[in-house]
């Protein structure tokens, strides 16, 4: 009886997950993944190839949030990711901070082509394998995947994972709780860890450090005039985190406008129920950056471009 249980269960979960990829009309979708599918494949984690709406294929352990959600929606950040397509060009240069199992940096192999570079920056060692997995699995030959942290000064730094629930989560940020894991790791500026030619070519460069984006800012400042004109920054931004290592999001800010870029907030939401009406802004064009000008107090993901407008062409 309880083998025939799980079996339904596993049925029941291939069918959801069906439904919230493919049913017509998106009818109910939202309540779908988020009440049944997303605490299930939490609960009965499933391990597979896992295939993005962009035709990219990736192994998969849905027990991890990221994960999940490719599984679950194709996708992650649906907003960001529509952003990179309309971004990114044939040719063109993207650097990932941050770059955990690769899903943003298989993305941006894609649209920059075979004439194009990608830098994929990890911390850690475990996700700059499996970047690497994912590189060879989509024949991204254009990724350069660099196992390294990021920061202001050539210094040694240990990262600390709270839970296997959320593997993205890895953080300099103290911590005084059980531990999943522990790594130290040298870090280095961000131009110490670029050529001449990517720093010129970049068109964009995406940071994503749970909480040290204060020090890659700082050591990202001294090259972000050699950077061409069209050239666009995103980081994702955590207030809370940040003050933990001593640092502000207005220092951050006022770096990058000293440098001639402006603010804008690109809509972000990780509830699992968000996703479907996402996907749906996305594909109708409506999730354009807006400008930002006053204070950033919530976690927040942050465009800087030298275009003055009030969207975000």
């Amino acid at each position: 009886m309880h083998r025939l249980d799980e079996r339904t269960a596993q049925a029941l979960i291939t069918l959801c997950r069906w439904y919230v990829r493919h049913a017509p009309g998106r009818l109910g979708t939202a309540a779908v993944a988020a009440r049944y599918l997303n605490p299930r494949l939490q609960r009965l984690p499933r391990r597979r190839v896992a295939r993005t709406r962009f035709g990219a294929r990736f192994l998969v352990d849905t027990e991890d949030l990221i994960q999940r959600y490719l599984y679950m929606f194709g996708v992650w950040e649906p907003h960001m990711t529509h952003w990179l397509q309309r971004r990114l060009r044939p040719g063109d240069t993207f650097v990932d901070v941050g770059a955990n199992i690769g899903y943003v940096s298989v993305l941006a192999s894609r649209l920059v082509g075979e004439s194009g570079r990608v830098v994929a920056i990890e911390a850690s060692p475990a996700f700059h394998h499996r970047l690497r997995q994912h590189a060879r699995l989509n024949g991204c030959a254009n990724i350069r995947a660099v196992n390294a942290a990021v920061s202001d000064q050539r210094k040694p730094l240990t990262f600390v994972l709270a839970s296997s629930k959320n593997l993205g989560a890895n953080s300099i940020v103290p911590y005084d709780g059980p531990a999943e894991s522990v790594f130290e790791i040298e870090a280095s500026p961000l131009p110490d860890l670029l050529d001449a030619e990517e720093i010129a070519r970049a068109r964009v460069i995406k940071i994503d450090v749970e909480g040290a984006e204060g020090g890659v800012v700082r050591g990202l400042a001294p090259m972000l005039d050699l950077l061409r004109p069209d050239a666009e920054i995103t980081v994702e931004v955590t207030p809370d985190r940040m003050a933990q290592l001593g640092d502000s999001v207005e220092e951050l800010l006022e770096i990058m406008r000293k440098h001639g870029f402006h603010v804008y907030r690109l809509v972000n939401d990780y509830a699992a129920d968000s996703y479907p009406a996402a996907l749906r802004r996305s594909a109708q064009g409506k999730s354009a950056p807006v400008r930002w000008r006053g204070p950033v107090v919530d976690e927040s993901d942050l465009i800087f471009s030298r275009v003055d407008a009030e969207t975000l062409p």
